[in-house]
């Protein structure tokens, strides 16, 4: 059986959720609504910490990033810590890296660097900067009606 714990605590304007066991299809409600809470309470910054998390699969990061577009779309911020992979426990930075989504957080190595604010954690990717408008392709060119010979 997946279990999932999630401490909470805030400190300085924002919301630290420690979370640790399994984030899975199973656990992943309970976090999402965590989250959802939150921001009902007013809560807009958020901090999770991912280093106690053994395992996490797409709906985790599902989760996550529907949290991401939840706090942007109030005027929040979403910030993930996540362990590096030479600690032992890196099965969700690398989960992370081969979903292709740690670009769209903002990383940090431990809960104090992301409380500071001091930007993402060294070797790791910075999150994505402002929308870029791509151009639009023209229409399809009709082909020329035949003649008759």
């Amino acid at each position: 059986m997946t279990t999932i714990e999630a401490d909470e605590d805030d400190r300085g304007g924002w919301t630290v959720l420690r979370l640790r066991g399994e984030l899975d299809l199973v656990t992943s409600p309970e976090i999402r609504r965590r989250v959802h809470d939150a921001v009902a309470a007013g809560r807009h910054d958020l901090v999770v910490d991912l280093s106690g998390v053994l395992f996490c699969d797409s709906s985790g990061i599902g989760v996550l990033v529907a949290a991401r577009r939840l706090l942007r779309s109030c005027g929040g911020r979403l910030r993930l810590v996540l362990p590096a992979a030479a600690e032992g426990q890196g099965h969700v930075t690398r989960v992370f890296a081969a979903l292709g989504v740690t670009r769209l957080f903002e990383v940090y190595a431990d809960v104090p660097e992301a409380l500071a604010g001091e930007g993402p954690a060294g070797n790791r990717e910075a999150p994505l900067g402002p929308p870029v408008s791509l151009p639009v392709p023209p229409p399809p060119i009709a082909p020329l009606p035949r003649t008759a010979p």
